[in-house]
């Protein structure tokens, strides 16, 4: 028997009308702006209106990533599912999907098997346009600037210090580095300059932490884009660019309501990266999904230490949001990948080497109890290959901390399969929670930063380079030290070197960058070789993507 793939097993299903979904959670018709028979915008003036009280917010994490792949969007969309089997009423918010990593390695990102969300080829290629809107306005944005030096430059910005860059929603390792305004004096000045990926984009990160069209502006009116000859910040404001920046974004900063397979409300909304930005969904989604259901499921990207981290310091500290549990994905495989099994060997049992890659999930298990202060639940994602021996010693380990652990079987039987790992997160959401932050505002960037790295990533110290040291200094003179730090690292490791994996030991974190996104309202600082304008692979999975004459497309996942 042939296994479907999920745009197959998405195609023969029969969604609801959104406006039938909508309806079933609540959501007066007033607020719909519709996107066809599947999709709605939500005007964000619900969350102003609506007096329903809020539900409690579930995080969904994940160990370190593997090639061997971990399943954190469809263990989210499954247990929101499994809620609603359980008798409770549930929704999920969730990013938006990119059209690198659509076009790139990871293939779509709308969950997979049984326990997805719909339409699946709309939310993975374009959707609602959000992301060309922020492209737009960051575009916009980069174009004022350059204009401004064309016309005079009476702010004295100095060419050499733009920090910001263009956008694009593609992996093009080739637009990284660039020279523009070449051609002569009318085609504007020359200088280097660079794009990003429209994910990786402050705008992104702003219009995920706004919390209203008023918000949105100021904040993207912070917006710090280049310095001027004497050192003096330029912000967007200084350009009059905010206005027209929040004209473009008039719709993508309202949350979109798709559904899952099974009906359950999803709000889609945003998408930052979390390896180079915090790496969740809207404040303005999860707080919808909180509106409309006893339990609003969320994720954020990556594994606990860099993902969960960022939704706990940054989102969470700056909309003041208070999850009551997290689940933190795992397989049988990706834990023997820790252990040192190449990926072509993960389907062979391997107790010896499961007993090797089980610190890793323990380590995020431990940061989540003891450093997060949040009760939490191992959910481990189901592969025919697992053996009882392997998932006996996985729950064995688990145990021994005070955890247990959800057979996870979503991708296979939808809400179904995930009955019992939503019985343990209603159990654990009454549990005491002693949530709390990893490291205080009024502490120094570089003690933010060794915070992170001892209490997180378990190494030994942070060290910043003399560049980043003074950048430091800069910052917390320009008034900024008491932000909050969003960590550019490698997702594949705790450490900021991708081939130690497990859980290392004994290892430095270098800093080599710092950069203020006064809009978004936090300090990034860039360790390893981060870049934030990925590449496409040797073979794209744009490949295999393809259309037919009724226009039914295939080969996204």
């Amino acid at each position: 028997m042939s296994i479907k793939s999920d745009i197959e097993i998405a195609q023969e299903h029969t969604p609801q009308r959104i406006t039938e979904i909508a309806a079933a959670a609540g959501i007066d018709e007033k607020y719909l702006e519709m996107y066809g028979n599947y999709k709605a915008k939500i005007d964000y003036q619900m969350l102003k209106e609506t007096g329903a009280p809020d539900g409690k917010l579930i995080l969904v994490t994940a160990i370190t990533p593997t090639p061997a792949g971990e399943g954190k969007t469809t263990t989210s969309v499954g247990l929101a599912d499994g809620l609603r089997k359980i008798g409770k009423k549930s929704a999920v918010a969730l990013r938006e999907p990119s059209l690198g990593p659509v076009f790139g390695v990871k293939g779509g990102a709308a969950g997979g098997g049984y326990a997805q969300v719909v339409p699946m080829e709309d939310i993975n290629l374009h959707f609602t346009g959000d992301f060309h809107a922020i492209g737009a306005a960051n575009n916009l944005m980069a174009a004022m600037l350059d204009n401004h030096i064309q016309q005079g430059n009476a702010l004295g910005i100095d060419v050499k210090q733009i920090t910001w860059k263009r956008a694009v929603d593609m992996n093009d390792r080739q637009l990284r580095h660039i020279i523009n305004g070449l051609g002569g004096k009318m085609q504007g000045v020359p200088r280097e300059d660079g794009f990003e990926i429209t994910v990786a984009s402050e705008i992104m990160a702003v219009l995920c932490l706004s919390t209203s069209i008023s918000d949105l502006k100021e904040r993207l009116g912070k917006m710090i884009v280049a310095y001027t000859f004497d050192g003096k910040p330029v912000t967007a404001h200084d350009l009059k660019a905010e206005g027209a920046m929040a004209a473009l974004l008039k719709d993508a900063v309202k949350p979109n309501l798709v559904q899952t397979l099974e009906g359950t409300p999803a709000f889609i909304h945003g998408g930052p990266f979390a390896n180079i930005a915090h790496g969740c969904n809207s404040v303005m989604a999860t707080r919808m999904a909180l509106k409309v259901a006893d339990y609003a499921i969320t994720e954020a990207g990556f594994a606990a230490d860099l993902g969960a981290e960022k939704f706990i310091d940054i989102k969470c500290r700056k909309a003041g949001l208070k999850p009551s549990a997290v689940v933190i994905v795992a397989t049988v495989r990706a834990l023997k990948y820790h252990g040192g099994v190449p990926k072509p060997e993960l389907n062979n049992e391997n107790l010896e080497a499961l007993e090797k890659g089980l610190p890793n999930l323990l380590q995020h298990v431990d940061n989540v109890k003891n450093v997060y202060g949040l009760p939490c639940v191992v959910a481990i994602n189901a592969f025919p290959t697992d053996t009882k021996a392997e998932l006996d010693l996985v729950e064995k380990k688990c145990n021994e901390l005070g955890v247990n652990v959800a057979l996870s079987e979503v991708w296979a039987k939808g809400g179904e399969g995930g009955k019992a790992l939503a019985e343990e997160v209603v159990r654990l959401c009454e549990q005491p929670n002693q949530f709390s932050f990893v490291y205080d505002d009024k502490a120094t960037i570089e003690e933010k930063l060794n915070t992170i790295v001892t209490r997180v990533y378990h190494g030994d110290k942070v060290v910043l380079t003399p560049n980043a040291r003074k950048q430091a200094q800069q910052l917390t003179d320009l008034g900024f030290g008491d932000l909050p730090i969003c960590m550019a690292k490698t997702q594949y490791s705790f450490s900021d070197n991708q081939s130690l994996l497990g859980a290392p030991k004994g290892f430095e974190v270098t800093v080599r960058n710092l950069k203020v996104c006064a809009g978004a309202g936090f300090i990034v600082a860039l360790t390893g070789d981060i870049m934030t304008m990925p590449g496409l692979p040797k073979v794209p999975s744009a490949e295999r993507i393809d259309i037919d004459e009724n226009g039914k497309i295939t080969g996204l996942f």
